[in-house]
């Protein structure tokens, strides 16, 4: 490939899209590779070194990463929120306890996402924490309003669990302004007071008909749906709105018995703010959209509500792209109905605050400074959508993070500015022509309930991933800012990685030397076992870990051999190899992240431990469509050649090293599928 190509460069530091694109910058690519590898113990370990709200968020986030995951260049991104929720399903979480420090007590009001990721990160700083929350049960807005079909108790109950054995104290039922204000706090000894009270009051209109007692406001009504048993049997419900909370309402309405749900907004259908799935799932359970449309006024006739007269609305917005609503006055009709239910945004409720001693400026808004946090009294703090206004949870828990940074600042009196979180740069795009060379493999959806088995009832509308799915799935993940890093000082520009990279990656240079452009590599490790001047290490310790394994597996193996040869399995870690199924007896097993990443040195280190046989065990051929890397056996075939004739003019049997690729049946059955090779190596272990 001629110096041409875009992106020709090399040694690029930036991160992958998709940590860079994550609110609080999880680690994605490196949670991803334990799933992959079966590790899910791992995984969630990676997970919550940030993030606190695992539970939650793999099961309700925005999933913002998948926005700016590179593989949308190739197929579609992969599914890293449903991955995560795998994550949590399948592995088991101890997280450390830190040590409490008395003086550094700090009061967190509100129990929603950003209170309690900065809970946990004060906690885990050696703070005292307490989370102060009005309602009777923990876990703000997401607890309260948002239905049980999406979010169960139990996943709020799971992160909470764990927030409460790191030391992190809770007391519900306490209202801040009615039950205590800031000088209690104070007077008990809290150092640092954090607002985090969200959104909890819906917006109506003034429009005629708007004070009838069958028109309800979203919040109140979802609250009354997931907790009081509110039912609409019979009814024909109008919601007005197109965001998030606008499906919540529709979709709940649908399980509370409602004959018709009807949704009208503002927006036409590709402009409406909420997801795409939500609204396609609130079709799928019947939802009837009327998209650009405004609400005129809530019709009336003998005390009950008829319908909403409904207005064309031509335009949402205005040249500047700020909210400016234009109508048709001349086009109106009316949309049936007895209830209506207005979603059409939240507010904070501010008056507690005020009561409890916290200034709000002539808007009805904290007086707050974003870059210290701080609102105008001496330690505190402000954040989440009480001061940012609606936005996802992860966003919110973001904001959380930063002040969390600026309470733990502020206690070690330290000056802190929010420009001081420093922002990694992400990867650039695939190049066309290395994009055109990567695998396609098919997206794993979710499975969902179907809409007949979910409408009339609260039951969670998605199942998760099987464990196998969850490992075959995040293997579609390419590893981006993982691979090759090319040793300039051992490079002999020999173009070897040139001629085996099946992604185009290596380029002739404008000066004739070799570029390997690390930053559009995808992790497959090819080059890396045919480079022969040992110039290319990899970014990710992936296979430095592995490589680990190798002596004590072999001694481990040598130990326990009991007459029979000490037989080493150096496996592929990924796919049916990660799955509990794949169970050896009688070898050691070392897992690689795909055999191509197995050089002939780990192969004759085996043999130099000790070891009197070793076998290759990669996927067999008809499992390459899911496998994301490329001619794996076939390289493998070739290395474990070049070893056998090493061998031979050694003198060791080359029936002692083997490679076989077995499908997912005969991983599932190893001993069995193996059973021929070690036979073979059984003889050789009795001459």
């Amino acid at each position: 490939m001629s110096a041409n190509s875009s992106e020709v460069k090399e040694g690029f530091s930036g991160l992958p899209p998709c940590q860079v694109g994550c609110p609080i910058h999880q680690e994605v690519r490196e949670y991803l590779r334990y799933i992959a590898a079966g590790d899910f113990d791992r995984s969630i370990e990676v997970i919550t070194r940030v993030n606190p709200l695992s539970s939650v968020c793999g099961t309700i986030c925005a999933h913002h990463c998948e926005d700016e995951c590179r593989r949308q260049n190739v197929d579609e991104p992969v599914s890293i929120r449903g991955l995560k929720r795998s994550a949590v399903e399948f592995g088991k979480l101890d997280l450390p306890v830190p040590e409490a420090d008395e003086n550094k007590k700090v009061a967190i009001i509100g129990s929603g996402p950003a209170g309690l990721i900065a809970a946990y990160d004060l906690a885990r700083q050696g703070c005292k924490v307490t989370v102060f929350e009005r309602e009777k049960d923990l876990g703000g807005a997401p607890r309260n309003f948002i239905p049980l079909y999406r979010l169960p108790d139990e996943t709020i109950d799971w992160d909470i669990d764990h927030l409460k054995k790191i030391g992190v104290q809770f007391k519900a039922g306490v209202e801040f302004g009615k039950d205590m204000v800031l000088d209690d706090l104070k007077k008990e000894g809290y150092k640092a007071v954090l607002i985090a009270v969200g959104l909890t009051s819906s917006r109506g209109l003034p429009i005629p008909g708007a004070d009838h007692e069958d028109v309800l406001l979203a919040l109140s009504f979802l609250r009354a749906s997931k907790r009081d048993n509110f039912r609409l049997d019979g009814r024909e419900v109008i919601v007005i709105g197109g965001g998030n909370v606008a499906m919540d309402v529709a979709r709940s309405a649908v399980r509370c018995g409602a004959a018709k749900v009807r949704l009208t907004c503002l927006e036409s259908h590709e402009e409406m703010p909420a997801f795409s799935w939500e609204i396609e799932e609130a079709e799928e359970e019947g939802v009837e959209m009327h998209c650009s449309w405004g609400p005129n006024a809530v019709k009336v006739e003998n005390g009950k509500i008829t319908g909403l007269e409904i207005k064309e609305c031509t335009s949402v917005f205005d040249d500047g792209g700020r909210f400016s609503p234009c109508f048709n006055e001349e086009n109106v009709k009316v949309i049936p109905g007895d209830t209506v239910i207005f979603a059409i945004g939240q507010a904070s409720d501010v008056e507690s605050v005020k009561k409890a001693g916290i200034p709000v400026d002539d808007r009805g808004r904290l007086d707050f400074d974003p870059s210290t946090m701080k609102i105008p009294l001496e330690g505190v703090f402000a954040c989440g959508e009480i001061v940012t206004g609606p936005t996802t949870a992860v966003k919110a828990m973001a904001d959380g993070k930063i002040a969390a940074m600026a309470i733990e600042n502020y206690l070690e009196g330290k000056p802190f500015l929010s420009t001081m979180v420093e922002e990694e740069e992400p990867l650039p795009e695939l190049a066309s022509e290395v994009a055109e060379n990567v695998k396609k493999i098919s997206r794993a959806e979710i499975p969902l309930l179907s809409p007949e088995e979910r409408s009339s009832n609260f039951l969670p509308v998605e199942k998760g991933y099987t464990m196998a799915m969850a490992v075959w799935e995040s293997r579609r993940c390419l590893g981006c800012a993982a691979g090759a890093l090319r040793v300039v000082e051992k490079c002999a520009d020999c173009l070897t990685c040139l001629r085996t990279c099946p992604y185009d990656v290596p380029v002739v240079g404008e000066e004739g030397g070799l570029l390997i452009r690390d930053h559009q590599c995808q992790a497959c490790g090819l080059c890396l076992t045919v480079c022969p001047n040992l110039a290319i290490e990899f970014r990710a310790p992936y296979i430095a870990e592995a490589e680990e394994q190798l002596e004590p597996v072999v001694k481990k193996t040598l130990s326990s051999r009991n007459g029979s040869p000490a037989v080493v399995v150096l496996s592929c870690g990924l796919g049916a190899y990660a799955l509990p199924e794949f169970n050896p007896s009688g070898v050691g097993v070392v897992k690689f992240p795909c055999i191509s990443k197995i050089d002939t040195t780990y192969v004759l280190k085996a043999f130099e431990l000790g070891a009197d046989g070793v076998i290759v065990a990669g996927c067999a051929e008809d499992e390459k469509e899911d496998c994301p890397f490329q001619k794996t056996m076939y390289w493998a075939g070739q290395r474990i050649d070049r070893v056998k004739s090493i061998m031979k003019d050694v003198g060791l049997e080359e029936d002692r090293l083997a490679l076989c690729s077995l499908s997912v049946e005969q991983v599932a059955n190893f001993d069995q599928s193996i059973s021929e090779i070690m036979a073979k190596m059984k003889e050789l272990g009795k001459r």
